[in-house]
């Protein structure tokens, strides 16, 4: 069977040895860059379906509204041109990856602003509106942000980096959902919904401080040392290149569809969750509450253990364990549903599901991480992210008539099944030995590969 890890053997020693590089400068840059690229997406997933619920749409219609978020698994389609068109001035000023990150994150914040003051109870199309463009502007600083973090950290401190931008994003994921919703809400600081998306919108400050004080990534550098190329050249290598890379690799379809169903499961849960919370009569202080201490400390538990994990099991095992883990978590909030309104069971299940899914996303993104070749980080990345936004934008949008016709608990026992497929081809890729070498292989061979092809 193979096992193995993208850590390195030197990395098995100690628990404190293994929490050391969490504290190091990039890292932390890395965790500072999550908390911006976390909070647009939450926006549009968990804070939007709780607004949707409070002012009286229907489930189904709140299931759909995901499909508002389809940038995300569409990014890839415009990821070349953000890895190769440089801006002018700003590229000269800061690099590719800051220029690209400082435009969009201005633009992010207008964007975020208008869809707060959109009232969807009296404007759904001009809340449909907002909500896109807030998704296309949020994807797109994703691809930079991604990028970005994967050119800035060291072989060695990969996984520790990538667990702290994990932290970040989850971090800012709370922020706009507790967070907004305790701004919003009468129960909280009752100052309505435009104002709390808007205050939320300066979640892009600290990635953007993150940007200034890291610098130029390596793309900047494999850009400055690339030849001159002619339009025809430059188009191939940029739509053609990153993706030939890829797709020639062995078991490189078998991967892209696991990629596609891994979380599947996860992703049909949690578009229901908050629309589940509204209806069996929580009130928004109980939300915000159970949240604020349960979620927040649950997520830099599972956040924090997810390197060692990976350390200590090797990458496909620490695959295995944590997905195993965050099918647990739907059966808690599908014993929720058989208890009704019980604080008990909403703090065991949210302890539970964050907990089980701060391990879950850091090992799954640190695997995509490690499959982005440094030549074109943000292009590859972007394309294996946007297949894991297919199960949650499309695969999971009639999760709204599944709960409308099974029930709570029925819906969530059916997202533990949907998990299953996903797991089963982990096992194959796994037998295969793909979940180890193709991440050994893109890292190790990124930066030659990335000198020696042209941009």
């Amino acid at each position: 069977m193979a096992s193995g890890t993208i850590l390195g053997e030197g990395t098995r020693g100690g628990f404190v040895a293994t929490m050391a590089p969490y504290f190091r400068a990039r890292p932390i840059a890395a965790l500072l860059l999550g908390i911006s690229s976390g909070f647009p997406l939450a926006l549009l997933l968990g804070t939007m379906t709780f607004w949707l619920a409070k002012v009286g749409i229907e489930k189904k219609t709140i299931g759909f509204a995901i499909g508002l978020t389809t940038p995300y698994a569409l990014k890839f389609l415009w990821a070349p041109f953000v890895d190769r068109i440089k801006l002018p001035v700003l590229t000269g000023m800061f690099g590719q990856r800051r220029a690209w990150l400082f435009t969009i994150q201005a633009l992010l914040f207008v964007s975020v602003w208008m869809l707060g003051a959109s009232q969807p109870e009296l404007h759904l199309g001009v809340f449909a509106f907002w909500a896109i463009a807030t998704a296309f502007l949020g994807a797109t600083q994703d691809i930079v942000i991604d990028a970005y973090r994967i050119e800035i950290l060291p072989e060695d401190e990969l996984a520790h980096g990538t667990a702290n931008n994990q932290f970040g994003y989850r971090l800012g994921a709370f922020i706009a959902g507790v967070g907004t919703i305790a701004i919003a809400s009468p129960e909280g600081f009752d100052m309505g919904w435009a104002m709390a998306y808007g205050l939320t919108g300066f979640c892009i400050l600290p990635g953007l401080l993150a940007a200034l004080w890291t610098g130029p990534g390596l793309h900047d550098k494999v850009l400055s040392s690339a030849p001159a190329q002619k339009a025809g050249a430059w188009l191939e290598s940029t739509l053609i290149g990153p993706f030939r890379e890829f797709l020639v690799r062995r078991g490189a379809v078998l991967i892209l569809l696991f990629v596609v169903i891994y979380k599947l499961g996860d992703a049909m849960g949690q578009a229901m969750l908050n629309p589940m919370i509204v209806e069996l009569g929580f009130s928004d202080t109980e939300f915000i509450a159970i949240n604020k201490v349960i979620g927040f400390w649950g997520l830099i538990v599972g956040t924090a253990l997810s390197a060692p994990l990976m350390a200590w099991l090797g990458m496909g095992r620490a695959l295995f364990v944590s997905g195993a883990l965050m099918m647990v978590s739907n059966l808690t909030f599908a014993i929720l549903a058989t208890q009704g309104h019980s604080n008990l069971w909403l703090t065991i299940a949210v302890a539970t599901e964050q907990v089980t899914s701060g391990m879950g996303l850091t090992v799954f993104v640190t695997y995509l991480s490690g499959l982005s070749s440094l030549a074109y980080t943000a292009t590859q990345f972007a394309l294996l992210s946007s297949l894991a936004g297919v199960g949650r934008t499309w695969l999971a949008a009639p999760a709204g008539y599944f709960a409308e016709e099974l029930g709570w608990a029925g819906f969530w026992l059916m997202t533990t099944v949907v998990a299953l497929p996903g797991m089963i081809l982990l096992w194959i890729l796994w037998q295969k030995g793909f979940v180890v070498e193709s991440v050994r292989k893109a890292r190790a061979g990124a930066e030659t590969e990335g000198a020696a092809k042209p941009i």
